[in-house]
């Protein structure tokens, strides 16, 4: 199993704790450090530093030579489909071809109403999704295309350079069986999702695998990969100090170990973590994106990485 990090930008990041977790990453030997992308804290604090997204990929493509990296996921309600094309393709081709492009719908009306987005119906946005998605796929063939549909149209454009090795790597994020599964059994190389259990995950599998045959595709051609919280310690104790401190940034999440096995979140010592990662093995998942919600905590992702990864 894969295993990367997934940071919430809009929490606190500054550009020396990006750049601490990037070398904590390549050098514990995690395979990816994804970041979310929101103009603001979800949690209605709007004072903490949040990195603009895109520059701060770009700085960690200059910055980084091992790690795959990318937003999860960048809203096709913020950018237009070209131009986030184009913004890809710059930063795959900088990084020698490591970025996962991560595209979402939009799902926080907060951070739209603030700043004047427009934040549409969910029918909508799930159709900007499917029309951006398509319209990227188009660009990525290099050559002029002309493209007639909802929201995003071409006419006669081309892109150059386009991604490094020819193709967007496209991660689609989301859990909708009738729409976003869809989506993703058409345009996606992986397919994340977060806030499921086991017997979630399976369901979707089998729906996503659905709509794969509907479209001739091969279901084990697009990868699987969940996002999760995780609080790693020895002790009880310790995991309920790394709970507590997490807390104070998201105070909506279980307020204890037994809560966040309740969520289906990994808590608890390094053999508990690799027992229920063997079992979301089993189910299917090849990669797990652990939020580190505390972006101060090196220690817990050294402590993972020492006692977990090796054992998957």
């Amino acid at each position: 199993m894969k295993v990367g990090i997934m940071i919430e930008g809009q929490e606190g990041l500054t550009w020396e704790r990006w750049f601490r977790l990037a070398r904590a990453a390549e050098d514990l030997g995690y395979e990816s450090l994804c970041r979310s992308d929101h103009l603001t804290g979800l949690g209605g604090v709007a004072t903490r530093p949040s990195l603009e997204t895109w520059t701060s990929l770009t700085a960690l493509a200059i910055r980084t030579t091992r790690i795959r990296f990318g937003p999860l996921v960048s809203p096709l309600t913020f950018y237009h489909p070209a131009l986030l094309a184009k913004m890809a393709a710059a930063v795959d081709t900088l990084s020698g071809g490591r970025l996962d492009l991560g595209l979402g719908a939009g799902w926080n009306e907060h951070e739209h109403r603030m700043f004047g987005v427009p934040f549409y119906t969910l029918k909508e946005r799930l159709d900007r999704l499917e029309a951006g998605a398509r319209l990227i796929r188009a660009l990525e063939r290099g050559q002029p295309v002309t493209l007639k549909q909802p929201s995003f149209t071409l006419e006669k454009a081309e892109t150059y350079p386009g991604p490094s090795r020819g193709r967007y790597r496209i991660v689609i994020g989301g859990r909708g069986e009738k729409r976003t599964l869809k989506i993703v059994a058409e345009f996606a190389d992986e397919w994340n999702v977060t806030r499921v259990d086991i017997a979630g995950f399976t369901q979707r599998r089998q729906v996503l695998a659905e709509h794969c045959r509907a479209f001739g595709r091969d279901p084990e051609s697009i990868a699987r990969s969940l996002m999760i919280p995780c609080a790693i310690g020895h002790t009880s104790a310790e995991v309920a100090r790394r709970i507590a401190t997490i807390r104070e940034i998201f105070p909506a999440l279980p307020v204890d170990e037994a809560g966040w096995h309740a969520a289906s979140f990994l808590a608890g010592p390094p053999e508990r973590i690799v027992a229920d990662l063997q079992a979301w093995k089993g189910a299917g998942l090849q990669r797990v994106m652990l939020q580190a919600l505390d972006q101060e905590d090196i220690p817990g992702l050294e402590l993972f990485a020492r006692e977990v990864m090796p054992r998957l």
